[in-house]
């Protein structure tokens, strides 16, 4: 299974226009029970979000001599808004459905969101995915996990017999053991076994019939065997 934004984001979003009114958008957010919407256009293209966040800096009230005037773009005018457009945080931080539940991640912490709005190639909204949202993928079974390693990373990509290497997932963490033909085939299947989704950790006991840790540009194999033996 190809896991992306795609597969874990909600599709059903509750949204906003530039011209929803304060009061409106602090009640949706309310029955809603979610802390950021969305603003659209008219086209469902995303042009900025509203946090509960923005909403409360009303509450803190701008400084005497810190109003909009002083400092229009800055907190104090949102503190003055009267609608989404003023109050919104813009360009909005967005993410598209192909990418992986990883770059997403690395995207919210980066940019320090817990959710973006995933839009198509022409920016019109797709759907939602939050920081719960991309855990999903550690809910996934040890049997899903175990088939993926095997039919996807072991056989597919890696073109290795599946007999050679036995595969056993517990809580997410995947245990491989077997024999291949070199180390550093088994440190690929470790490394590559490590990004599938869900996977907590890999504990390598492959063993190999040919160490080519030191190979070097230009050597081949067979000189690394014979280097090996005389060692």
């Amino acid at each position: 299974m190809s896991w992306t934004v795609a597969s874990v984001m909600t599709r059903e979003v509750v949204t906003v226009a530039p011209g929803t009114t304060y009061k409106e958008v602090a009640e949706r957010l309310h029955e809603r029970r979610v802390s950021a919407l969305p603003v659209v256009d008219a086209d469902r293209r995303v042009i900025g979000v509203v946090s509960e966040a923005d909403l409360l800096l009303k509450e803190e009230r701008p400084a005497p001599g810190r109003g909009p005037l002083i400092d229009p773009q800055g907190d104090a005018a949102k503190a003055m808004a009267r609608n989404a457009a003023a109050l919104m945080t813009s360009p909005a931080v967005t993410v598209r459905p192909e990418a992986t539940l990883t770059e997403a991640a690395r995207l919210m912490h980066r940019r320090g969101v817990k959710r973006l709005p995933v839009v198509d190639q022409e920016g019109r909204l797709a759907g939602l995915v939050s920081r719960a949202d991309l855990i999903q993928a550690f809910l996934r079974s040890d049997d899903s996990i175990a088939r993926e390693v095997r039919e996807e990373v072991i056989s597919r990509t890696l073109a290795i017999d599946q007999a050679e290497v036995t595969v056993t997932v517990v809580d997410g963490v995947v245990r491989l053991e077997g024999e291949l033909e070199t180390c550093s085939l088994g440190r690929i299947l470790a490394r590559l076994v490590g990004a599938v989704e869900g996977v907590v950790a890999v504990d390598n006991g492959l063993r190999w019939r040919l160490d080519d840790s030191g190979l070097q540009p230009g050597m081949s194999p067979l000189a690394v065997r014979f280097a090996a033996d005389e060692r």
